[in-house]
């Protein structure tokens, strides 16, 4: 009797942890623009969730992520719609097909550890460009561009925005601001189109998605504000590059 009571309370005690995991990841995502798929995915692989269940449930969160923190970039007036239409056009439709193909588990899981290091490069080696270094987006190139991430997005189950981002700052289109509020509606039709691809197949939920769509919810909405107008962009930016490093190194060699 003694040890199923410890049982049921460590059991009690990993999803609390997993719940505050997942406010604080919420949380960093939104500051810097993002849905947190990536990361929302991180964390239901380190809990062994399965991948046809981690997918679509990441998607699900990041919708309701990504929006509150476009709504918050979007009122900062940083969004442009001229760099966000042909790289979105270009990655509905690409999101939607890599969203019908399923991955092997360890495949998946080491691609998904390779992609989180993507952010952690921009997060720690990209500067922000002044007004004066900005270019003027390419229409063909961003539809490359977009097919490209669309593609990657509906197959691992994110948003796009963790690969979308490094390469508009590299590109010299966007600030980081800017970037943000892109990325976040990118984000959002993204991953409202590798959900419907997955919809086609049927859909596995967490049974506690409600929970989840909550605290995540409340984490985007508190990390939106506090990014767009609070934070030290910096100390934000270098908090996530390190959480998604340990992630990445996690899910690759474990």
């Amino acid at each position: 009797m003694r040890s199923i009571c410890y049982h049921q309370f460590n059991k009690m005690e990993s999803i609390y942890i997993f719940y505050l995991l997942l406010f604080i990841l919420a949380f960093l995502y939104s500051s810097v623009g993002h849905g947190g798929a990536s990361g929302y995915l991180a964390l239901m692989a380190i809990y062994a969730i399965s991948p046809q269940v981690m997918k679509p449930t990441a998607l699900m969160l990041n919708l309701f992520v990504s929006l509150t923190s476009f709504i918050q970039f979007y009122r900062g007036k940083h969004f442009k719609w001229n760099i966000f239409l042909p790289l979105a056009l270009a990655s509905i439709p690409m999101a939607f097909i890599g969203g019908l193909i399923t991955m092997e588990a360890d495949l998946y899981k080491k691609t998904l550890g390779l992609l989180l290091l993507i952010p952690v490069i921009r997060f720690l080696f990209f500067k922000n460009s002044t007004p004066e270094e900005l270019k003027k987006n390419s229409i063909g190139l961003s539809i490359g561009i977009g097919s490209v991430i669309g593609f990657l997005s509906g197959l691992i189950g994110i948003g796009g925005g963790i690969i979308l981002s490094p390469v508009l700052l590299l590109l010299k289109w966007t600030d980081q601001k800017q970037t943000a509020a892109i990325s976040a509606l990118f984000i959002f039709v993204n991953s409202f189109s590798g959900l419907s691809g997955h919809l086609t197949k049927g859909l596995n939920f967490s049974p506690d998605m409600i929970s989840y769509v909550a605290i995540a919810f409340a984490g985007g909405l508190f990390g939106s504000y506090f990014g767009s107008l609070k934070f030290n962009q910096n100390i934000l930016k270098n908090t996530l590059a390190t959480v998604l490093l340990v992630a990445g190194i996690k899910l690759i060699f474990t």
